[in-house]
């Protein structure tokens, strides 16, 4: 029930990383809350395509997640044994960049939803289904 939970709780806070991208890569002005705010207002279209990356590199990440704790594409689970550790390392990164960031409003946003990640990423790696 613990790994389902974090699963989910992961997933969640994954589509909200996903809406703000979205938001980034067609113009909403929030460059102040990524890249350590070195873009605030709204990104120059090569950011655009990297937030855009960004929406599916965290797509892929929460199938992985959703895949190891056996809610979608079971036929995807010896994958997604050994890629859950990727995506602890990942969420690890994540929570470290979004602490250190000179950009206060990603401390403040993004930090703590780096680190529901780690923990419920770590959750879903470690714990038995």
């Amino acid at each position: 029930m613990l790994v389902i939970f974090s699963a989910y709780v992961f997933a969640m806070f994954s589509f909200v990383i996903i809406l703000f991208q979205l938001g980034l890569t067609i113009g909403m002005p929030w460059g102040a809350a990524s890249m350590g705010g070195k873009y605030p207002g709204k990104y120059p279209p090569r950011m655009r395509v990297v937030s855009l990356i960004n929406i599916f590199i965290t797509s892929f990440i929460a199938t992985i997640v959703l895949i190891k704790s056996e809610i979608i594409w079971l036929q995807f689970k010896s994958f997604a044994n050994v890629a859950i550790y990727f995506v602890v390392a990942f969420s690890a990164v994540a929570t470290i960049l979004n602490t250190i960031t000179p950009s206060k409003i990603e401390r403040i946003i993004w930090a703590p939803v780096a680190a529901i990640l780690l923990l419920t990423s770590l959750i879903v790696a470690f714990v038995k289904v």
